[in-house]
């Protein structure tokens, strides 16, 4: 066997050197795929003055996902709340030609802003130097429809990866990466090309504002059980791996009175779903799924739920804080890299460690334990309702200040000709 030839002589060693290098072998990948697609031009969206001399500092964010998409749903209220007599604030948008509320609202929140869809990358970066941008913040990193070659051409002194790719883009051309101490603790900080901004908190903005259907949704309604126990998981479909679904069906084999609920995506996925379940030997009608709802009466159907389960180790990032703002307890399996951190990370900042697991074991037996112990749920979601309104996670007002010193902090390194290093907001 190949674990053999390589010197590992239980399956036990080459698991832990895995575990060892895992954000090692993040970090070369995306440095690999930094240089194999994307490219210099040497600049030629011209030179960028040393000192932008701006009277307010302006902050560019360039994204496709200004609309009614997870980013868009999460960023709204802090364009709105951004300091004007301090910041200057512009959109870049190139994503589809859209125009639903969120995206007008998102517009309506910039002081200027530009949809440059039929832009190209120089044009865009150069734009930017036109309104002298003075910090450029990447919302998309390597994720889908992203631009990121307005950041190889250097479209502002200081280029920031925030938010939509959660990690690394080993890329020379980006400054921070915004996280907290959760996501990134310091003995991984070198994994990361980036210097980091330690948000006190989470990393993730959150919207105050967020709208929650008040329908009164019923478990019959659903097609839930009346009286069973409903764990939940509305992560997309793409993050339950085998393994992750392996867990599942031996909570359910557990929990004899229990069903899981998943978003329904398409047929063919349910009905390959429900076939992996009878292929280990489960039931497939306790595999419930969830058609699509707008999203404020998706949140209202939440609360028919008992304890949402966390896919790993992609974790819930979104629908982690969505199910949290609703009340529903988040049960996670915490990993080494970023993507399998974003939910402990949620969970710390709303006063929630003990639903951080650190084992596909100790993650299946707390499930379990919440099934046979009902009081303990209850407290647990006792202490949620009250941790909402009163932890940080959901402090939009909060998070806008502490991210706004962050953009000081990195201006004030640039102002002083210092190198980018790492910053801690407190």
């Amino acid at each position: 066997m190949l674990w053999k030839r390589l010197g590992f002589h239980q399956m036990g060693q080459i698991q832990k050197y895995l575990r060892i290098n895992f954000l090692k072998l993040q970090k070369i990948n995306a440095e690999k795929w930094f240089k194999n697609e994307f490219y210099s031009s040497n600049n030629n969206s011209g030179q960028i003055r040393k000192k932008q001399n701006n009277s307010k500092i302006k902050i560019g964010y360039y994204s496709a996902d200004f609309r009614n998409h997870a980013m868009g749903h999460l960023l709204a209220n802090l364009f709105e709340l951004h300091d004007r007599s301090k910041f200057e604030i512009f959109g870049f948008y190139f994503g589809p030609d859209v125009n639903d509320d969120i995206f007008k609202r998102i517009s309506n929140s910039f002081d200027k802003f530009v949809n440059v869809s039929l832009k190209t990358d120089v044009e865009i970066a150069s734009l930017s130097r036109e309104y002298n941008i003075d910090i450029a913040v990447d919302l998309m990193g390597y994720t889908r429809e992203n631009r990121f070659q307005i950041f190889v051409e250097k479209c502002a002194p200081i280029q920031v990866n925030y938010l939509g790719y959660p990690g690394t883009l080993g890329a020379e051309c980006i400054d921070y990466i915004i996280a907290d101490k959760v996501l990134i603790p310091k003995e991984s900080q070198k994994y990361f090309s980036e210097k980091i901004v330690y948000m006190p908190n989470s990393y993730q903005a959150n919207d105050s504002k967020k709208k929650i259907s008040e329908k009164n949704f019923t478990r019959e309604e659903l097609d839930l059980p009346k009286n069973g126990f409903v764990f939940c998981c509305f992560n997309a479909r793409n993050k339950i791996l085998p393994k992750t679904f392996d867990v599942w069906m031996n909570i359910l084999r557990r929990t004899k009175n229990s069903v899981i609920w998943l978003l329904e995506s398409s047929e063919i996925g349910s009905k390959n779903l429900k076939k992996e379940a009878t292929s280990r030997g489960m039931n497939p009608n306790r595999i419930v799924f969830a058609k699509p709802l707008p999203l404020d009466k998706h949140l209202a159907r939440h609360k028919t739920a008992d304890l949402f389960l966390d896919t790993f180790p992609y974790n819930a990032h979104t629908t982690c804080s969505d199910s949290l703002r609703v009340g529903i307890p988040v049960l996670t399996l915490q990993g080494e890299s970023f993507a399998s951190r974003v939910s402990s990370s949620l969970l710390n900042a709303v006063g929630l460690n003990e639903l951080i697991t650190h084992s596909s074991k100790e993650y299946e037996d707390k499930a379990v334990d919440f099934f046979n112990n009902l009081q303990s749920l209850k407290n647990i979601k006792k202490k949620l309702e009250i941790n909402i309104d009163t932890k940080p996670l959901f402090n939009t007002k909060l998070f806008t200040k502490h991210i706004e010193q962050a953009y000081l902090e990195m201006q004030n390194k640039y102002n002083e000709n210092k190198k980018p290093e790492n910053i801690e907001i407190k």
